[in-house]
């Protein structure tokens, strides 16, 4: 078993976060799979933005808002 960090992105609305992570590579069962905490990271920074609640989602992950340039 291996395991290699990566930054995942969340995009709710306006806002994206980069949420690092830690894939994990196995030679059993479905790979690479994130670990329990990770995935409910995820889910708490996705939930953070959904409700606009950047200080907490800041404390998970690092906040960028979009801004669209043209279009």
């Amino acid at each position: 078993m291996s395991r290699k960090r990566y930054a995942k992105l969340v995009q709710e609305g306006d806002y994206v976060a980069q949420v690092d992570v830690e894939r994990i590579y196995s030679d059993q069962g479905w790979s690479p799979y994130l670990s329990l905490e990770d995935a409910y990271r995820l889910d708490d920074v996705r939930e953070a933005l959904r409700e606009g609640d950047l200080e907490a989602a800041a404390k998970l992950a690092r906040v960028y808002k979009l801004t669209r340039i043209a279009g």
